[in-house]
């Protein structure tokens, strides 16, 4: 009888925190960082995926010109910048991520149509948007995933640095969309918050160097 109160408990405990997510912190974690017209805005990219069954828009504001931003936006990915987040999750999978803190010359070259592998066996993201000092939209190869990095100048001194993801799951079970619901969107706050504030850093110190 007391193993069953037990259980009774915690599945009371593990339901109770899913719809707690589901009604209340769904959306600040899906929006962390962006204001609600951010989080409604159409930014470059989302023509490219209609219907997406997951959208999430977060955003930091950067005390730089999008000009010392771009560069870490340009040389991210794996083998190259990393994606200035934990490094050692990443490399769990596989992913061969390394956070730079300098900007690589060599790396700045990046053009639509160029493809990043994530990891070696990772999905392959196609450069398919690329705006100068405003936009680099990635595309995976089977379309169901577009990735935005948005530059939004507020005036000559700060500059607002929008991350969206668009993400489609054609044909997934249903475990697939709960866990995709329950673990990795909450996972992906982790991660892309950490991203943001690392790009951030990385700006502003790049920015009290050349000035």
């Amino acid at each position: 009888m007391r193993a069953r109160r037990i259980c009774l408990v915690a599945s009371g405990a593990v339901a109770g925190g899913v719809a707690a997510y589901l009604t209340v912190g769904r959306t600040p974690c899906l929006t962390w960082g962006a204001t609600d017209d951010e989080a409604e805005q159409v930014l470059p990219g989302d023509a490219l995926l209609a219907n997406p069954d997951v959208i999430s828009t977060r955003a930091i504001t950067i005390d730089t010109p999008p000009s010392s931003i771009w560069p870490w936006l340009m040389q991210m990915g794996s083998g190259k910048g990393g994606v200035y987040t934990y490094d050692w999750i990443e490399n769990l999978f596989g992913l061969n991520m390394h956070s730079a803190d300098e900007v690589f010359p060599q790396f700045q070259d990046r053009k639509v149509g160029d493809v990043e592998q994530l990891g070696t066996s990772g999905p392959r993201m196609r450069v398919a948007i690329l705006e100068a000092e405003r936009a680099m939209v990635l595309q995976s190869d089977d379309g169901n995933w577009v990735w935005a990095f948005c530059l939004c100048p507020l005036d000559q001194r700060r500059t607002r640095l929008v991350s969206r993801n668009r993400i489609k799951t054609p044909g997934a079970p249903l475990l697939m969309r709960i866990v995709q619901t329950l673990v990795m969107e909450p996972g992906s706050l982790v991660m892309e918050r950490r991203m943001l504030i690392g790009i951030k850093t990385r700006a502003e110190s790049l920015a009290t160097r050349i000035h």
